[in-house]
């Protein structure tokens, strides 16, 4: 393990990113990317289970990788229960989509900004280190 990444492990070992991604593999992934960063990971399959999550976790969370195609609660419903919750407002949300509108939908839920599908590691761990406060 080089110096860098030592320090990047101590600098976020007590970060939670929550990754809500319907897609198991991907899911698995994005988590397994973040936790060999050093982050803690919270993981929910759809925006119910997330908002579940977030309530476990009492919103100790420091930032959500969202999808927004999803079954049960999809990202845009997700969205709205997380900025009508005082507790878990102010989380910043990155939307993880193939979508060719991202700037346009990341507008449209108030989101910090988006990762475009499909998922670069490289891409996800810069998101992450830049915005865990």
């Amino acid at each position: 393990m080089t110096s860098s990444t030592q320090t990047r492990r101590l600098d976020a070992a007590r970060r939670t990113v929550l990754v809500v991604e319907d897609d198991a593999d991907a899911r698995d992934l994005i988590a397994s990317i973040l936790e060999d960063a050093g982050y803690d990971v919270l993981s929910a399959a759809n925006g119910r289970e997330a908002l579940s999550r977030l309530h476990d976790c009492e919103g100790r969370c420091d930032l959500i990788l969202l999808d927004l195609l999803m079954p049960v609660m999809n990202g845009w419903d997700f969205r709205r229960r997380q900025r009508e919750t005082p507790a878990f407002a102010g989380i910043p949300v990155f939307l993880m989509s193939a979508g060719a509108h991202l700037a346009v939908v990341r507008d449209e839920l108030q989101a910090t900004g988006y990762v475009p599908k499909p998922i670069d590691a490289a891409e996800i761990l810069d998101v992450v280190e830049r915005h865990c406060p």
